[in-house]
C-alpha cells in the first residue's frame, strides 16, 4: 500500500508521515512548502502547487489518500478570501479528482470543528446542523460535501474527519505559540484576542494522528463524518494561566475584543465536539486539554523531542 499525504510537509501532515514511516509504509508527500517544511529522508517528496493543473501529476493506483493541504489560518480567512479559497476549495477538488483519476482506494480529509460554527448543542454530535461562521469553516464545508459526492458518484470510500484544536509538537501557530511569542518580547504584558472567555475543546498531535489511523483502518466503503477531539474544554484565560506558570511570569492582561467576546470576525467562541462515535472504535484522548496546552507549552519552550 502506498500513502499520499498532500500537505505532508506541514504541522499536522508531518507527524502524519512520520508515523507512516515508523510503520514501514511507503509514503509520497505533495506540498508546495508554502505553510511547511518539515520533511522525513524516508518519504518521497512532490514539490507541486495543487492549485494548478494536475493533468502531468501522476500517483500510483489504489494508494490511500490523506488530503492535509490548506491554509490552516482562519483569521486570514475573512480578508484573504481569493487565497484561501483557492488553497482550501480549490485544492480539494483537484485531490478528489486525482483520487478518482488513479482509483484511489480511500480519501482522508482533514476538515474543522468550524464546519458547526456556534451551536447550542454542547458537546456537538456528527450529525448537528452546519452553520460556519468564518470562510474558513465554509470552504472545509464545501470540501466535505466533494468528499460525500465523490464517494457517492465514484465509489471512492472517504471520510471528514472534523478536528478540535491540535497542538503540541512542532506546532507553528495558534493561540499557544502566540501566548509564548508576546511573553518573550514583553513578559510584564499580555494581549489576549478576545474576552478571555471562550471555551474550547484541545486535542495533542500525537492523539490526533492515532484518531486519524483507527478512522482509516475501520472505513472500507461510502461515505462518513468523525469528530476528533477531547471530552473537555478550557478558556482563553486559563490557557494563559497555565503558559505563565510555564514561563515564571505574572504579567498585566490587555484584552482586545472583536465583539462579542470574539477574538476575530470567524472566532467561534464556545467548541466542545461529542467524540462518541469515534470511541466506539475504540479511540479516546490520552490526555485532558489541560494536560494538552501544558505539553503544548513545554514542547515549543524546550523542543519537541519526538
Amino acid at each position: 500500500m502506498v500513502y499520499i499525504i498532500t500537505g505532508g510537509a506541514g504541522y499536522i501532515g508531518g507527524h502524519l508521515v512520520d508515523e507512516l514511516v515508523n510503520e514501514g509504509e511507503e509514503v509520497i508527500v505533495i506540498d508546495d512548502f508554502s505553510n511547511g517544511s518539515y520533511i522525513n529522508r524516508h518519504a518521497k517528496y512532490i514539490r507541486k502547487d495543487l492549485r494548478d493543473d494536475l493533468k502531468d501529476l501522476s500517483i500510483p493506483k489504489n494508494s490511500i489518500i490523506y488530503h492535509l493541504a490548506a491554509n490552516p489560518d482562519v483569521k486570514t480567512s475573512m480578508f484573504n478570501v481569493r487565497e484561501h479559497f483557492e488553497r482550501d476549495v480549490l485544492v480539494t477538488l483537484n485531490v478528489v479528482e486525482l483520487a478518482r483519476k488513479f482509483d484511489a482506494e480511500k480519501v482522508i480529509f482533514a476538515s474543522s470543528s468550524t464546519v458547526y460554527g456556534e451551536t447550542d448543542r454542547i458537546p456537538t454530535p456528527e450529525y448537528e446542523t452546519l452553520k460556519p461562521i468564518s470562510n474558513y469553516g465554509l470552504f472545509k464545508l464545501f470540501g466535505e460535501l466533494m468528499m460525500e459526492f465523490y464517494s457517492r458518484n465514484y465509489g471512492i470510500p472517504t471520510v471528514s474527519v472534523r478536528l478540535a484544536n491540535v497542538t503540541g509538537g512542532r506546532v507553528t501557530h495558534g493561540v499557544i505559540k502566540d501566548f509564548i511569542e508576546k511573553l518573550r518580547k514583553n513578559p510584564k504584558k499580555l494581549e489576549i484576542l478576545g474576552n478571555g472567555k471562550q471555551r474550547k475543546s484541545y486535542i495533542y498531535i500525537s492523539d490526533t494522528i492515532s484518531a486519524f489511523r483507527i478512522i482509516e483502518r475501520n472505513i472500507r466503503s461510502g461515505y462518513s463524518v468523525f469528530n476528533v477531539g477531547n471530552e473537555d474544554w478550557l478558556t482563553v484565560d486559563e490557557i494563559a494561566k497555565i503558559v505563565e506558570e510555564e514561563m515564571g511570569v505574572s504579567p498585566v492582561h490587555v484584552y482586545i475584543d472583536a465583539g462579542e467576546g470574539r477574538g476575530w470576525i470567524g472566532d467561534v467562541r464556545f467548541m466542545l465536539l461529542d467524540i462518541s462515535k469515534l470511541k466506539q472504535l475504540g479511540w479516546r484522548p490520552n490526555y485532558s486539554s489541560a494536560e494538552v496546552v501544558r505539553l503544548a507549552v513545554r514542547d515549543i519552550i524546550y523542543g519537541y523531542k519526538g
